[in-house]
């Protein structure tokens, strides 16, 4: 089987795992058509979410625990780091669990695509959506630092949006690789359905918490 990824045109090899991402930045719907296609194990997809994993403890500890902002430091529990240990050991449970739920319903809205197809778009869409939470984590230690020598970079109105502006990325692309997998033409109405699922588990979370 030849695979092509952009120019390239390799009779013998897959891309590698970095060229796959960059596709998947390029184009998340035939990203992942090519990986549905291939049909990948168990165990590959079990590896792309432990990577993904390991990338949001990384940006995750870097943004609360290493150099968390003055603004976000007022709002955090002091059981943090606690907590981040345990969201990252539960992360790739609470994974199948999102696909799980995610298959039953684009399955009750007439998604054509399988429950592997499902598990493969939303773990690949983990993995490739990534690099943004951690670029995300180096604008946050940055206005840590710069903060420092200008408060005004304190300010919770510029701080507080790069703890969850990586959510953004993660969101769009799942949705576009469960728009993908189901077989549908348009990417917004995952991302709305996403968007709107988040946004109330958040508040149901702050309303918990209160």
């Amino acid at each position: 089987m030849a695979y092509v990824t952009g120019s390239r045109l390799d009779e013998d090899l897959p891309p590698s795992l970095g060229e796959r991402v960059l596709e998947g930045w390029r184009d998340m719907r035939a990203s992942t058509k090519r990986l549905i296609a291939e049909a990948p194990s168990e165990g590959r997809l079990l590896f792309y979410v432990v990577i993904s994993d390991m990338v949001f403890f990384l940006s995750w500890t870097m943004k609360t625990v290493l150099a968390p902002t003055a603004a976000a430091q007022g709002q955090m529990p002091l059981e943090m780091g606690a907590y981040m240990v345990i969201a990252f050991l539960m992360r790739t449970a609470v994974l199948y669990v999102f696909a799980a739920g995610a298959y039953a319903l684009c399955a009750l809205v007439g998604g054509s695509g399988s429950w592997k197809d499902t598990r493969i778009a939303i773990f690949w869409g983990t993995l490739v959506s990534a690099p943004f939470g951690l670029l995300a984590a180096s604008l946050t230690v940055g206005l840590s630092l710069g903060e420092r020598s200008i408060p005004a970079l304190g300010d919770p109105i510029l701080a507080l949006p790069t703890y969850y502006v990586g959510l953004v990325p993660f969101l769009w692309f799942i949705s576009a690789g469960l728009a993908a997998a189901h077989g549908w033409v348009k990417t917004s109405w995952p991302f709305l359905a996403l968007s709107a699922g988040t946004v109330a588990l958040s508040v149901l979370a702050v309303y918990l918490s209160a």
